[in-house]
């Protein structure tokens, strides 16, 4: 029997108002436990006011938002399907000839569009946001007056040149505007990829128009006696932007934009795990929403028979948190080249649709 179109309707209409009601839920959740955090971190601060942290909240929201995104499909196909179980009326619907996965093909259509306007929405808005939130974070709550000065051993740059390649190392830098300036610098140059031809020590360098412009700079070569110059010039292809990309996590990249930011990576020979990952976790994000349905339904169209409410909370909770943890395991795994990206990546959302899908066919009987 095919299932009609108002049933259809009326089905992905349960679906969508319970994902619409937790998902507003889970956000109001986080957006009060991260203003209290913020609070307290800030406690000790009487130049930022209530309004900033309200702000800075507010900023990093959509980034946990989409944290939150499977959790509310899970959730809210939890709820649909309960609701429907409880009243009978999907009981009525099988009885009338229609089978599971007729019932269940509005929903998972419905989840696999959620998952791309996550993707394709969502998150260039969160990747907006939670740069915006961690450049004040930088500034109101860590004290430092540039957003490049992240790393304790300093900053760390590989660039190229018509010569090669050069690694530049900088205890301490300074952001004036678009201005740029290192201070004790040491530049180790490579003709190729690893063949050392010199080193170079400066007091300071600034960067300017394809070139970094050294003072006070001692010049080693290999079999050649050093050599102090007061003024030098060392071509490069860094901007400020693509100085503040290289150390911008992926999270704070929009989903358009981070192939072209690995292909630049990895022009330059940066491997990019990270970003490489987190882009295909994204390509995924579809699919895991899916299998979140499918694991819903696992649940509540099991209490029709057996279970009690009891059951279904608590299976949802804990399935909802295993997933959660092997995800995280796996993409630890990718992180640390143990296993491919796209293994990494595929695999929480495959192995969760597999899972969904043995059960019901193990429970169901079409």
């Amino acid at each position: 029997m095919r299932l009609s179109p108002t049933l259809s309707f009326y089905i992905g209409r349960q679906f969508l108002l319970s994902f619409v009601t937790l998902f507003a839920l889970f956000l109001l959740l986080i957006v009060l436990i991260d203003v209290v955090e913020l609070l307290r971190r800030t406690a000790s601060r009487p130049d930022i006011t209530f309004s900033m942290v309200v702000e800075m909240a507010f900023l990093k929201l959509p980034h946990m938002g989409q944290q939150a995104f499977p959790f509310a499909v899970l959730f809210g196909g939890m709820a649909a399907f309960w609701r429907l179980t409880r009243t009978h009326e999907l009981v009525i619907t099988r009885a009338a000839g229609v089978s599971v996965w007729q019932f269940l093909f509005p929903v998972l259509a419905l989840a696999f569009m959620l998952g791309v306007l996550q993707v394709t929405v969502l998150n260039p808005l969160a990747s907006t946001t939670l740069s915006r939130f961690e450049r004040l974070e930088a500034v109101r709550l860590k004290g430092k007056n540039s957003f490049l000065s992240l790393s304790q051993g300093g900053l760390w740059l590989r660039q190229a040149n018509a010569d090669g390649q050069s690694v530049i190392h900088s205890d301490f830098v300074i952001q004036t505007g678009k201005d740029v300036e290192l201070r004790n610098v040491i530049v180790f140059n490579y003709k190729g990829a690893d063949q050392f031809r010199s080193r170079i020590d400066a007091d300071n360098a600034r960067l300017e128009d394809g070139f970094w412009h050294m003072t006070n700079a001692w010049v080693y070569q290999p079999e050649r006696v050093p050599r102090l110059e007061k003024d030098y010039w060392l071509a490069t292809d860094l901007t400020l932007a693509k100085i503040q990309d290289s150390f911008a996590p992926p999270e704070t990249m929009s989903f358009w934009d981070l192939p072209g930011f690995i292909n630049t990576l990895k022009k330059a020979g940066f491997s990019a795990v990270r970003h490489r990952l987190y882009w295909h976790t994204l390509l995924a994000a579809p699919f895991l929403m899916c299998a979140m349905v499918l694991i819903a339904a696992t649940f509540t169209l099991r209490h029709s028979r057996r279970g009690g409410t009891t059951f279904v909370i608590t299976g949802g909770v804990l399935t909802g948190f295993i997933l959660y943890f092997f995800s995280d395991i796996v993409f630890a795994l990718g992180l640390s080249d143990s296993i491919p990206v796209i293994l990494a990546a595929w695999t929480p959302s495959g192995v969760a649709m597999l899972l969904g899908l043995a059960t019901l066919l193990h429970l169901e009987d079409g």
